[in-house]
């Protein structure tokens, strides 16, 4: 069970990049067609993926296991917490979408906050730029999340090292 709620660290880029680029798409169908029951596969993804990495979440077992293996591609390796962080962001924003459509009807605040995944999900997908990984440096930084939470991303001197 505990294998089962865990998050892959290291988490290699071009899936990342692959599933942001689902989420992307699944958001603009959502913002577009205005199918609100979109967002419950929108919100379930995030949260599967924040409880298990891909293991329940189809579309990122689907760019783990088939899409990112047949891509030309080199594998880019990143540490994990901050990625699980990012997934927990969208896991808020698209729950939250969710709630205020389905107990509230307010359709405006769901596209807000659809169109707030729409902005991170655009920038990891085609640049390379997660808000989510951004934001968990920050607090790192300020002292708000440990540096026992990502070893790597407290000492960026052994991720230079390694690119070198």
């Amino acid at each position: 069970m505990r294998r089962l709620f865990s998050f892959p660290n290291p988490v290699n880029e071009v899936a990342a990049r692959t599933v942001a680029a689902g989420v992307l798409v699944l958001s603009v169908v959502e913002l577009t067609t205005h199918q609100r029951w979109l967002l419950i596969p929108l919100a379930y993804g995030f949260l599967a993926r924040v409880l298990t990495g891909p293991k329940l979440s189809p579309w990122a077992f689907a760019a783990t296991r088939v899409i990112v293996p047949r891509l030309p591609f080199a594998a880019r390796l990143t540490p994990g917490p901050p990625k699980r962080f990012a997934q927990g962001i969208g896991a808020v924003l698209s729950t939250a979408a969710l709630a205020v459509w389905a107990l509230a009807g307010w359709n405006l605040a769901a596209d807000v906050l659809v169109g707030l995944i729409v902005v991170a999900a655009t920038l990891e997908s085609a640049f390379g730029l997660c808000v989510g990984c951004l934001l968990f440096g920050r607090l790192m930084r300020a002292g708000v999340i440990p540096e026992s939470v990502c070893e790597e991303c407290a000492d960026v001197s052994r991720r230079l090292g390694r690119a070198a």
